[in-house]
C-alpha cells in the first residue's frame, strides 16, 4: 500500500515530532516570460509573477506538514515583512515554530528571484539571515524531540557548517536518524562532506549534486564511490525517476509522468514524500515511490508549496497519479 498518511506498524509514537528540520527560510519571487538571454540596461517584462514560500528547508517543512507529518522547524528569520510572511506560510500548515528565532542583527530576510525559461531557469538569491544561523541558535533537546532530523542547503548555512559534524554526532547519540540534502554549492567547491557522510542515514541529492559530491562523471561511478561512505543514497533524477542505493543493492524507481507547470520545489517535495514514508519505517523503494509521486504533484502548480496548500487538490492529485494497483490511505 502506498500510504501518504497514517502510522506504520512498529514505529515509536512517544516523540513530540516525526521530523525536526534546521535550515534557511526565505520567500521566492517567481517570474515567467523573460527571455533566457537577458540583456543589461533593458526593461524586461515578465508575463506573470508569483510571491510564495521559498528555500529548501522551509518548503520541505511545509509540504511534510501538508502530508500529515509532525514537523518542528528551527531557523533564523528577520523581523521584516518577508520574514513574517514566510513564517505565516509554515504556521498556517501546522509547522511548529518554537525554535524559529528572530534575528536582531539588522540583516534582512533572504529572498530568491527565480526567472523561468521553460525547462531552465536563472536563480538569484540573497541569503540574509540564513547565513547567520549558528550552532548556538539551535536547541539540541528540541532537535532531538523527533524520530528523525533533516538538514537542507548545507552550503548556504555558512555560520553553522563548521559545527555540523559535532551537531550530527550529538543528534545520533540521542538515537535519531539523519537525512541531508546539500542542494547546490554556489562556490562550486563541494568540500566538508567527508566528515558528515558517515553520520548521514539518507543522502538526498539530485543527479548533478551526486556527481559533484562524488567528483565523478556518471551516476554509476558516483554511487559506487559513495556506497561505502553513507548508508542510503536516494538520487532525484527528474523524468528518469529516482535511483536508490543501499549498500550494494540498487533500485531504479520509475517517474510519475505529468506535464509540469513549474519545477520549483520538486526536489524538496520529493524529499517530503520520501521522508513521510521513511519515518514510518517503510522500505526505501516505497519511500522513493512516494517521493516521485509528491514531487510530480508539486509541479502541477507554480512555486514550491502551492500544490500542497489546497488539501483537496493535493489528495485528489495523489490519488489520480498513484501507480496502478497502489492505494492512497
Amino acid at each position: 500500500m502506498l500510504s501518504i498518511t497514517g502510522k506504520a506498524a512498529g514505529v515509536s509514537l512517544n516523540k513530540r515530532f516525526d521530523i525536526t528540520i534546521a535550515g534557511e527560510i526565505n520567500l521566492d519571487l517567481v517570474l515567467d516570460g523573460i527571455p533566457e538571454t537577458m540583456p543589461v540596461e533593458r526593461e524586461l517584462l515578465a508575463s506573470s509573477c508569483l510571491v510564495t514560500l521559498g528555500s529548501s528547508a522551509a518548503i520541505l517543512a511545509h509540504n511534510c506538514a501538508a502530508l500529515g507529518v509532525k514537523v518542528g522547524f528551527a531557523s533564523m528569520a528577520a523581523r521584516d515583512m518577508f520574514g513574517i510572511k514566510a513564517l505565516d506560510y509554515l504556521r498556517e500548515q501546522g509547522v511548529d515554530l518554537t525554535e524559529a528565532r528572530n534575528s536582531d542583527s539588522g540583516a534582512g530576510s533572504g529572498v530568491t528571484v527565480v526567472v523561468n525559461h521553460g525547462t531552465v531557469r536563472h536563480i538569484l538569491s540573497y541569503l540574509g539571515t540564513s547565513a547567520e544561523l549558528a550552532r548556538h541558535h539551535l536547541d539540541l533537546d528540541y532537535l532531538c524531540s523527533a524520530k528523525h532530523f533533516h538538514l537542507s542547503s548545507l552550503f548556504l548555512l555558512k555560520s553553522l557548517r563548521p559545527d555540523l559534524p559535532e551537531l550530527f554526532k550529538a543528534i545520533k547519540a540521542r538515537g535519531l536518524t539523519i537525512s541531508l540534502d546539500t542542494n547546490d554549492d554556489p562556490d562550486d567547491c563541494w568540500d566538508g562532506l567527508d566528515a558528515l557522510l558517515p553520520l548521514v542515514d539518507v543522502l538526498l541529492p539530485n543527479e548533478r549534486e551526486l556527481l559533484k559530491i562524488a567528483k565523478r562523471n556518471s551516476v554509476d561511478e558516483a554511487l559506487a564511490a559513495l556506497a561505502g561512505k553513507t548508508k542510503l543514497i536516494v538520487v532525484k533524477r527528474g523524468a528518469k525517476g529516482a535511483t536508490v542505493q543501499q549498500g550494494l543493492q540498487r533500485y531504479d524507481i520509475p517517474a510519475v509522468l505529468v506535464t509540469p507547470v513549474d519545477m520549483i520545489g520538486a526536489g524538496d517535495s520529493f524529499n517530503a514524500g520520501f521522508l513521510n514514508g521513511y519515518v514510518r519505517g517503510l522500505p526505501p523503494q516505497d519511500c522513493a515511490e512516494m517521493g516521485n509521486l509528491t514531487g510530480a504533484v508539486s509541479t502541477l502548480k507554480p512555486g514550491g508549496i502551492e500544490a500542497f496548500v489546497d488539501q483537496a487538490f493535493l489528495h485528489a492529485s495523489l490519488a489520480k497519479l498513484a501507480p496502478a494497483g497502489r492505494k492512497i490511505s
